[in-house]
């Protein structure tokens, strides 16, 4: 492998911000905030919602920009049930390097759910945790 070709590969995501430098594959835009679909998606339709002010934590952002990265979701959510229709979705936030946060600049992932995804999807996001997916009540 050439030396740029290791450079390229071991690249920061965060030096500089992807988010703010080179947004890619726009597909709503607003004042405060933009969705695009993901680069490396969960499933058919993966979007996620970005703030255009950079910062790392979304308990960070202003509750104009919660609001906005908001009515992006639900707009997102139109145009995914359109085009994928799917049967359901995991909206999430990773928060820090323990929650598995890569990029430091809040996004807001919109995870299209679909029949037999998953063999069993009890606990939905609770799998972040395997041992404490699954559930009796």
């Amino acid at each position: 492998m050439s030396s740029e070709a290791t450079q390229e590969k071991k690249r920061d995501p965060n030096d500089p911000c992807l988010f703010c430098k080179d947004p890619r594959g726009v597909s709503i835009q607003h004042e405060l905030a933009y969705s695009a679909r993901d680069s490396y998606p969960a499933s058919p339709g993966h979007t996620v919602v970005i703030p255009r002010r950079h910062v790392s934590s979304f308990f960070d952002l202003t509750p104009e920009e919660v609001a906005a990265c908001m009515g992006l979701i639900k707009e997102e959510k139109k145009l995914i049930d359109k085009e994928f229709n799917p049967d359901g979705y995991n909206i999430g936030v990773n928060v820090g390097p323990a929650a598995g946060q890569s990029i430091f600049h809040v996004h807001i992932h919109i995870i299209p759910r679909y029949k037999g995804d998953v063999e069993n999807p009890q606990g939905g996001v609770r799998h972040v945790i395997p041992k404490k997916a699954y559930y009796t009540r």
